[in-house]
Parts: C-alpha cells; structure tokens; sequence
C-alpha cells in the first residue's frame, strides 16, 4: 500500500509540475487520469518495490551527490587524456560483475557507468555488464568496484555478495 501511495503522490506532483493548471475542472481531471493510472499499474502488478522506488530517495539523492562528484573528475581525466599526449587514448573492452541485487540496481550501476565520462556500458546480461572505457588503466573490474558497491547500497538494501572466484 505504501508504494500505491508513493506512486499516487509522484502522479500527482508530476501532472501539477507539467500542466501548471490550478482550476477544478483541471485538478479534477488530473484526480481521474491519475487514479486510472493507478488502477492500471495495480492490475499489471507494477506497483512493488522496484516500481515505486520512493523508499529509496534518500539513499538515492545521497549517491547522485556522489556521482554527480565522479562525472566531474572523469571529465577533467578525459579532458588531460584528449588534449595530452599523442597516445594517451587507449580503449579497452571489459567484463564487470555486479553486487546489486535487484534490476534497479544493475540498471543504476549501469547507467552510471554511462554517464561517466570515457565509459560506456554495451551489454548486461544478469550480473555482468560489458564494459567500453577510453583508458586501459580504468578499465580494469577494481576500478568500477566503488561505484558498484554506492550503487547497490543506494538501490538495495545491501549488496549481495560476491560468489567465490567472481570479481
């Protein structure tokens, strides 16, 4: 019930933010369309914990701070490598393995990876992502592993643990 009403509220400030009207013929049919949509997600069974992650906002606002921090200094670092010397730029392909546990966390992990400038996620297939870095030296599964551990934190309520010989 509680994800009901966290996906109600979020329904709701989102059709105010977008359509601006105040007016009760408007608000009223923003009560209409808003509690259709939630009748429908409800009769998909799209209303759990990963489909009204409001629960998670805290931890969530606490690691886009942090990523937010990340994106800066990959910028500075592809910036020096694209302006610095000749051969500084050497791409690499990598496998990493996740420790989030549910879908939203490989998808937030992955997504970051994305974000961060001179990497770019190509393919997740379960607990591995394929991973595109512009630098050999960061393209290495240590150097994601920070990332993954604030990821799955953020998104679960504790990340899973690696199984033995998993990176």
């Amino acid at each position: 019930m509680a994800y009901a009403f966290g996906l109600l509220m979020a329904l709701a400030v989102f059709w105010l933010v977008l359509s601006g009207e105040t007016s009760p013929f408007f608000l009223g049919l923003a009560a209409v369309a808003v509690l259709a949509t939630l009748w429908l997600c409800a009769r998909l069974r799209l209303i759990d914990r990963e489909g009204s992650p409001y629960h998670r906002a805290p931890q969530l606002l606490v690691y886009l701070a942090w990523l937010i921090v990340q994106i800066v200094k990959a910028n500075v670092a592809v910036v020096s490598r694209v302006f610095g010397p000749r051969h500084a730029i050497d791409p690499a392909m990598t496998e990493v393995s996740t420790t989030a546990q549910s879908r939203l966390g490989r998808a937030l992990f992955a997504n970051s990876i994305t974000l961060t400038p001179g990497t770019v996620t190509v393919d997740v297939e379960g607990h591995k992502l394929k991973v595109h870095a512009l630098v050999r030296e960061s393209a290495s599964a240590e150097s994601f592993a920070p990332m993954d551990r604030r990821a799955a934190r953020a998104a679960d309520r504790k990340p899973r643990g690696r199984r033995n010989g998993e990176r």
